[in-house]
C-alpha cells in the first residue's frame, strides 16, 4: 500500500494540530515514548518532529508534508512547495508576530540604535539578513529558550522574540520597538512529493479539509421554523455565506429555514428573529465548510 510521510509539529503546536486534525476527520494517538504516533488512515504515516526542523525533514525527503511555522520555513532557507496557509497557533486563529523588542528603561528606540550592540534570538539566520538588508552592524547571538532573561540580565541589548498577545515580553519589562515578520502555520510538501500525482493528490485532500475545519472554527449553523406570512422578513435579516436554505413544512403553513452565519452575529439576531416570528430556533456547531 502506498504511503504519505506526514510530520506533526511537537511542541506548543502539537495539541491544537491534533484537534484540527480529529476536527478534520482523522484520529492521531500520541504516545509519550514514540515519536511514530498511529493514526487511522492506513496511507498515513506520521512523524512527531519539532517545527524548527521540519522543513529541513521535507526537504531532504526524510517526510513527504508537514506542519510548520513559515518562520522556520524562512530560517532554515528550505526549498519546498507551500500547499496551504493554516492560521492557528496553541493560543489564537492569529498570526505570530516575530518582533524586537528592547528592556522598557532603554535609550533604544528604533533598530537603528542597535548600531554595534548584541541582539538575542532563536531566529539567527532571518534576524542577520534582517539587519544586514538594512546596512545595521550588530552582533546575533543564538538563544535556546527563556530568550526574554537574556535582555533582563543583561546579556544581549535586545532580543527577537515571538510572540501572539506580547503577554510575555510586557511581563518581563520590555519594550517592542519594531516588527520584523508576520508568520503562521503552514502545510508544506517535498517537490518529489508534489511531483507524484498519488501524493499530491492525498496532500491536497488533507490541505481542503483542514482548511474546511479551520473555516468552520468561527461559523455556526442556525435552523428555525417561520410562519409563512413572516417568511420574507425573517429572510431580510438573514446574513448568509450562501442564500439561506428555505423547505415547507408538512401539512402546515410554516417553512424551515437553515443558513450558515459568523458566531460573533448570533447573539444580535436571535432577539431579531423571535421578534420577527421565528420559533424554534437551533444554533449547532460546525466541523468543516467546504
Amino acid at each position: 500500500m502506498k504511503q504519505l510521510k506526514l510530520g506533526i509539529p511537537k511542541g506548543s503546536l502539537e495539541k491544537a494540530t491534533i484537534e484540527l486534525f480529529a476536527k478534520s476527520g482523522w484520529q492521531i494517538k500520541l504516545s509519550s515514548r514514540n515519536y511514530f504516533p498511529e493514526i487511522d488512515d492506513p496511507e498515513l504515516a506520521c512523524s512527531i518532529c519539532r517545527p524548527q526542523e521540519m522543513s529541513v525533514y521535507i526537504e531532504k525527503e526524510v517526510l513527504d508534508a508537514g506542519i510548520t511555522g513559515k518562520d522556520w520555513t524562512l530560517e532554515n532557507r528550505s526549498d519546498v512547495v507551500v500547499v496551504a496557509d493554516l492560521i492557528y497557533s496553541k493560543v489564537s486563529r492569529k498570526p505570530t508576530r516575530w518582533v524586537l523588542a528592547v528592556p522598557g528603561d532603554s535609550p533604544i528606540r528604533r533598530p537603528e540604535d542597535l548600531e554595534g550592540k548584541k541582539v538575542a534570538t532563536e531566529l539567527v539566520n532571518f534576524t542577520r539578513e534582517y539587519f544586514a538588508a538594512r546596512k545595521i552592524n550588530v552582533d546575533i547571538a543564538f538563544s535556546w529558550g527563556a530568550t526574554e532573561a537574556k535582555v533582563v540580565s543583561g546579556l544581549a541589548d535586545a532580543i527577537v522574540e515571538v510572540t501572539e498577545t506580547e503577554s510575555t515580553i510586557r511581563a518581563h519589562g520590555l519594550r517592542v520597538i519594531e516588527e520584523l515578520m508576520s508568520s503562521n502555520t503552514q502545510f508544506i510538501a517535498s517537490k518529489s512529493a508534489w511531483a507524484d500525482p498519488w501524493k499530491r493528490e492525498k496532500i491536497e485532500n488533507i490541505a481542503l479539509l483542514l482548511k474546511g475545519a479551520l473555516k468552520a472554527d468561527k461559523i455556526v449553523g442556525l435552523k428555525m421554523n417561520v410562519p409563512a406570512p413572516r417568511l420574507e422578513e425573517v429572510i431580510d435579516i438573514l446574513p448568509s455565506l450562501n442564500a439561506p436554505t428555505v423547505s415547507p413544512l408538512y401539512q402546515k403553513e410554516w417553512f424551515s429555514v437553515e443558513t450558515v452565519i459568523s458566531e460573533h452575529e448570533v447573539r444580535d439576531l436571535i432577539p431579531r428573529l423571535l421578534k420577527s416570528g421565528a420559533e424554534g430556533i437551533i444554533e449547532y456547531s460546525l466541523n468543516k465548510v467546504i
